[in-house]
């Protein structure tokens, strides 16, 4: 059975499995939205290139069970370090407080449905929740039908949380494949700062299939940085959106690394609502076998006096096919402008593909905009040098990529995800070496 089909025929189960009714009706609609429009295939300009069908044309599982094997070893293992970092552990669906560790103090801390069920944190809910998440689009509207828990934060005034929040979603022991959707509501208000890693995690054979939103609120003066750490397993399909509203005078970066997941389709959105924001947008891409990830982003500017910065990097083996679909708007009152769009890629094996399309829509005459992309292989001179220098041939190429991926990563404060990452590079290129 197709999986809209399944969609729709478990949506009255699912509302009654709730501890709430508070959304009932608006998932109703959301669902109605979703039918009408039903999965994008590749005669949506938007999906030209990613087909769905391996995901929407299996049995799922709606309501995974909670019983779980993870152990504490496991777990350590997916950690950063755990001295300097907060952290949320999500386990088929469910919160584990015994795994997770909050150490937060000044800040409203909790569940997306302990939120529902606490009537004095419903006021801060309503104002945020799917304002600025897109109502047009099939996915976003399924994850409003059928989610159930997530992650949210909201960061009082000049409060400053000094240890990054580490946020697991992970699942375990399921027989059948699961479908998750996950949600994740960020509120940063003014002069306040906190930076997230999010990483999702399959540890069965079968196949997951997580529908992701995360919503991100910057206010005046304020710092947030969403990091998404991509290492999954392959079998695991994930498609993300994230959207992402900023103030006058705030800074918001999202880095994506995409290791891992046998389809990976993150959706970005940056919409500026006020002078002197700066966005930033960085991604690295490794993957190998016939894995396939596609990044869709969107800059709208529509004040004047900001700047936006996308720092794209693919590096594919194999016959893997990566995406690059980057868009900028500048808004006719939005002077002053700097955006700065780039996408650099290489293709290590024939059967590798990228399909790559970066966009500028200007409609003002005061702007400094760019964008480019490059899609080639190892330079041949650099590899004679550092061979000639009697460094191994598989040595060499790993030094060549890192240094080819390493500017994606100058923005990351977090040294513990940066060394995550640079390990993360060297087992990718099957390398044993620190960079």
């Amino acid at each position: 059975m197709s999986l809209d089909i399944q969609i729709l025929n478990q949506h009255s189960d699912f509302l009654e499995s709730l501890l709430h009714s508070f959304l009932n009706e608006e998932r109703k609609i959301a669902l109605q939205k979703f039918e009408e429009k039903g999965f994008p295939t590749k005669k949506d300009e938007e999906y030209k290139y990613t087909n769905l069908k391996e995901i929407t044309e299996k049995d799922y599982n709606f309501f995974p069970s909670e019983a779980h094997h993870i152990t504490k070893e496991q777990l350590d293992e997916l950690h950063l370090g755990k001295e300097h970092f907060d952290w949320i552990v999500f386990i088929n669906g469910k919160l584990h407080k015994e795994y997770s560790n909050i150490s937060i103090e000044n800040a409203e801390f909790l569940t997306l449905n302990e939120a529902l069920n606490d009537s004095a944190k419903k006021e801060t809910f309503n104002q945020y929740f799917n304002t600025i998440a897109s109502k047009d689009l099939a996915f976003t509207n399924l994850n409003l039908a059928y989610f159930n828990e997530g992650f949210f934060l909201k960061v009082p005034k000049n409060i400053v949380i000094e240890k990054p929040i580490h946020v697991f979603y992970i699942s375990d022991s399921q027989e059948e494949n699961t479908f998750y959707n996950t949600r994740n509501l960020l509120i940063v208000e003014a002069g306040a700062k906190v930076e997230v890693i999010e990483s999702h995690h399959n540890f069965d054979e079968s196949f997951v299939f997580t529908n992701s939103v995360t919503e991100i609120f910057t206010y005046q003066n304020a710092k947030a940085d969403w990091h998404k750490l991509q290492n999954d397993s392959d079998t695991s399909y994930l498609v993300d959106h994230t959207f992402a509203k900023q103030e006058r005078d705030s800074l918001t970066t999202v880095n994506t690394f995409s290791f891992g997941g046998k389809l990976v389709r993150n959706n970005l959105d940056f919409i500026h609502n006020g002078e002197n924001i700066n966005s930033f947008m960085n991604g690295i891409t490794i993957i190998g076998k016939d894995q396939l990830v596609d990044h869709h982003t969107a800059v709208h500017h529509n004040t004047p006096n900001c700047e936006s910065y996308q720092n794209y990097k693919g590096i594919y083996k194999d016959k893997s096919h990566g995406v690059f679909n980057g868009k900028v708007f500048v808004n006719k009152i939005a002077q002053k402008t700097n955006a700065y769009q780039q996408n650099n890629n290489i293709l290590l094996d024939e059967g590798a593909t990228i399909d790559t399309k970066p966009q500028l829509e200007i409609f003002a005459d005061d702007v400094k905009c760019s964008h480019g992309c490059t899609v080639g292989q190892l330079n041949e001179d650099a590899m004679f040098y550092l061979r000639a220098r009697g460094i191994s041939k598989k040595e060499a190429r790993a030094l060549l990529l890192y240094a080819f991926a390493n500017d994606a990563m100058q923005n990351i404060d977090i040294e513990p995800l940066k060394v995550k990452v640079s390990k993360l590079l060297a087992e990718k290129l099957e390398v044993n070496m620190e960079f």
